[in-house]
């Protein structure tokens, strides 16, 4: 779950550093919009975390819940 967590966190700082680099109206700053699939990514990471305290199968249902996310069609 930590790795997971982290590896969100890196993603993050990765999208900010580029819409930075390249300007609020490049191409890539539209194409990732305001990345709330990241956003959210992030927060169920780290409830999955405190969760695994409780039970292990609910955090991962929350890791396979944020796999089907990104794989969805379906985009913000």
């Amino acid at each position: 779950g930590m790795v997971l967590f982290f590896a969100s966190i890196a993603y993050y700082i990765l999208v900010r550093t580029l819409v930075a680099l390249h300007g609020k109206d490049s191409t890539i700053a539209l194409a990732l919009g305001k990345d709330l699939k990241g956003k959210i990514s992030t927060f169920i990471y780290a409830l999955a975390i405190v969760l695994s305290f409780v039970h292990s199968g609910i955090s991962l249902s929350l890791y396979a819940l944020v796999a089907v996310m990104w794989l969805s069609l379906i985009d913000e």
